[in-house]
């Protein structure tokens, strides 16, 4: 009868010690933002940002195409800039995720708005 008992336990044990199979990971695809290349000199203020506007600046201070998502990857504001000011009046409090685009160079960049 003690054998029985012994094979149950000694098969749970190895099932439960038994070095599991190893998966096999492929690399992460690379997407198109790894070749992009980044804007020089980009900064985002205020972030996070409670008031109206948003000041987007660039060490070139090119016309720049921005795109704001909000996390369910909606696009919820689309804006051409000549200068460096993004109204943002029409944005609810929340987390969102800019694209920027200046010539060839992107950036993607989180926006807070309280």
């Amino acid at each position: 009868m003690k054998q029985l008992y012994l094979y149950p336990l000694m098969i749970i044990g190895l099932l439960l010690f038994a070095n599991p199979a190893s998966a096999q990971v492929s690399p992460p695809e690379t997407s198109v933002s790894a070749k992009e290349v980044p804007i020089e000199g980009l900064s985002i203020f205020p972030n996070p940002a409670s008031g109206q506007k948003v000041y987007i600046n660039t060490k070139a201070g090119k016309s720049k195409k921005v795109e704001i998502y909000n996390v369910l990857g909606n696009n919820v504001l689309s804006a051409q800039l000549t200068g460096n000011e993004l109204n943002i009046s029409n944005l609810d409090p929340g987390v969102y995720i800019m694209r920027i685009q200046e010539g060839k160079s992107t950036a993607t960049r989180k926006l807070v708005v309280r």
